[in-house]
């Protein structure tokens, strides 16, 4: 209640109290007056006589007397009304004020409610269009942009524009080996590059992982592309400072032109400039690589394939074919490498560069060489048992890296091995350097284990990896395989001679097994028998042939003994 009120109602309710006294007052005065009247005589007649009197002098007087106490009661209660009336108003002004005030707390909240709600909404919306690591347009605003482009470019034909889908080459080494702290850094920084190589209408999104997508509003042709690419490369061959890191890093970039094929999907684009993005990667990375249509046809054959090597494992459709290894000492078959064929129903034999890249992007490689392993142990065992002269017979095994890297490859071994009844001493896996290099402790421990079981371990194509030669002495390693390159020169390039000699002697030193691979010519063998090499395998002894063809030349070679 305001002061102004508060003072309204104090003074009506003495101006009502003192009428009441005022009534009071009257009252008694009236009776006091009769009182005495009746002392001097009976109070009838002389109440009566009083009143009825006609006496001027006395008229207003007695009037007045008679009159005054009921004008002043009425008076009273009218001043009693007009105080109620007045509070309750007081009253009403006062709830009026409280809910106004009410009302605008109410008010007050709401309007904070709804700029939280309308700041959320704004954090939601970010959340599903913008990358929170990068901050960059994610995938999902990146197509709904592209299948925008490609609206306006149904009204205006001549509108062009291009896709560039990029993804980090050996990510993957990098976030494992550094951990992925560093990779997340990593991948800010490349972001930001890749904002500096951009004009302001054009966007760069991250598709989520290690790659990236480029809009390039309004491009005017492949020139320009091709130099939009450049800028990309040329930014990431400076090094990355990551937490103290000095970190280098490429990117594999696929492109596509929109006005190369009549496009009316978003995904069909990104489709193809993902296919391109793989030619770059199988061209040596770091590069890029413009869509063409033979580039679409390629890639239905890789799903054809994929399709038809996951019935072949379910058809058994497999062989192994054997290629002898011996000894350069004494000419004897000392063991085979065995090497997968695809027996296809409808194309033939194929050998391992037809399908074995597949393999591996598909993962099939790892049932598919599991089987290799355990087909050519038992077959060997078979062949130990069927020729006495061939009891210490070994078997060479090429093990892909993701074959090697499961966590259950050492079991695999020990069942096969169990399953077979094949020595582990006769079973040699071959791996390259780089299984190695990239995660050296799970796989010198890994190699340990398979030493303790007595598993022997060779390095294939030595000489043509990183050819850290430190690895030699921290691995448990038992023999080299030159690689059939430094072999083809042998006769002709003197800086080949070297190499293989150089190889040889070293193998010498570490007391390793040296096994030269493609010897093809008489002239080979004898200037590589005449370094001192170990073994020797190729076309000149033997091309890889099948199971019943090698033990025909087991059969003949049994004679001459």
């Amino acid at each position: 209640m305001s002061e102004e009120g508060s003072i309204n109602s104090s003074a009506y309710k003495a101006l009502s109290r003192a009428a009441v006294y005022i009534v009071l007052l009257a009252w008694a005065f009236l009776g006091l007056y009769i009182l005495l009247i009746t002392e001097r005589g009976s109070l009838g007649s002389e109440v009566l006589k009083y009143f009825i009197s006609l006496e001027q002098s006395g008229i207003r007087y007695r009037a007045l007397l008679l009159l005054g106490p009921f004008v002043l009661t009425v008076m009273a209660y009218l001043i009693s009304e007009k105080a109620k009336l007045f509070q309750k108003t007081l009253l009403t002004e006062e709830e009026l004020r409280k809910r106004t005030s009410e009302l605008e707390r109410i008010n007050l909240k709401l309007i904070q409610e709804s700029t939280a709600l309308e700041k959320a909404e704004k954090q939601l919306t970010r959340q599903a269009f913008y990358d929170v690591l990068t901050n960059l347009p994610n995938r999902a605003l990146f197509m709904d942009r592209l299948q925008s482009s490609l609206e306006q470019r149904k009204r205006y034909p001549d509108y062009i524009f291009a896709v560039l889908f990029l993804d980090v080459d050996r990510f993957k080494v990098i976030n494992d080996g550094l951990g992925h702290f560093i990779g997340d850094q990593l991948l800010i920084l490349i972001s930001q590059r890749l904002k500096k190589c951009m004009r302001n209408v054009d966007t760069v999104s991250r598709f989520g992982g290690d790659e990236f997508a480029i809009f390039m509003e309004d491009a005017k042709g492949v020139d320009q592309v091709n130099n939009l690419a450049n800028r990309i490369k040329d930014e990431m061959r400076l090094p990355f400072h990551v937490s103290g890191r000095e970190i280098f890093a490429s990117v594999s970039v696929g492109i596509i032109l929109s006005n190369l094929r009549d496009y009316s999907r978003a995904e069909e684009l990104i489709r193809d400039a993902d296919i391109a993005m793989y030619q770059a990667k199988a061209r040596g990375k770091a590069c890029h690589v413009i869509f063409d249509s033979s580039m679409h046809a390629e890639a239905e054959t890789v799903l054809w394939l994929e399709t038809d090597l996951r019935r072949a494992l379910e058809n058994n459709e497999f062989v192994v074919h054997y290629q002898p290894i011996i000894s350069m000492e004494s000419d004897r078959i000392i063991g085979f490498e065995a090497l997968v064929r695809w027996q296809h129903p409808d194309r033939g034999i194929l050998h391992p560069l037809d399908f074995l890249m597949v393999a591996e992007e598909t993962g099939l490689i790892i049932p598919i060489g599991q089987w290799v392993i355990r087909e050519a142990c038992r077959q060997v065992r078979q062949w130990q048992e069927q020729f006495s002269w061939y009891r210490d017979l070994t078997v060479s095994v090429n093990v892909s890296t993701k074959v090697f890297s499961q966590p259950d490859f050492y079991d695999v071994v020990v069942n096969i091995l169990h399953d077979t009844g094949l020595d582990p001493g006769s079973l040699r896996l071959e791996i390259v350097e780089r299984m190695l290099i990239d995660n050296p402790e799970p796989a010198a421990a890994l190699l340990k284990r398979l030493q303790d079981l007595q598993v022997r371990i060779d390095i294939d194509d030595f000489g043509t990896g990183y050819s850290a030669l430190n690895y030699l002495r921290h691995f448990p390693i038992h023999g080299l395989k030159i690689d059939r390159s430094f072999i083809n020169a042998l006769t002709t390039d003197k800086n080949n001679v070297a190499i293989v000699k150089t190889i040889i002697a070293l193998s010498h030193d570490l007391s390793l097994d040296v096994t030269a691979e493609g010897i093809e010519t008489t002239e080979q063998m004898e200037a590589y028998r005449a370094l001192k090499g170990g073994f020797a395998q190729g076309f000149l002894i033997s091309r890889p042939v099948d199971g019943k063809a090698i033990e025909n030349i087991l059969h003949e070679r049994s004679r001459t003994h």
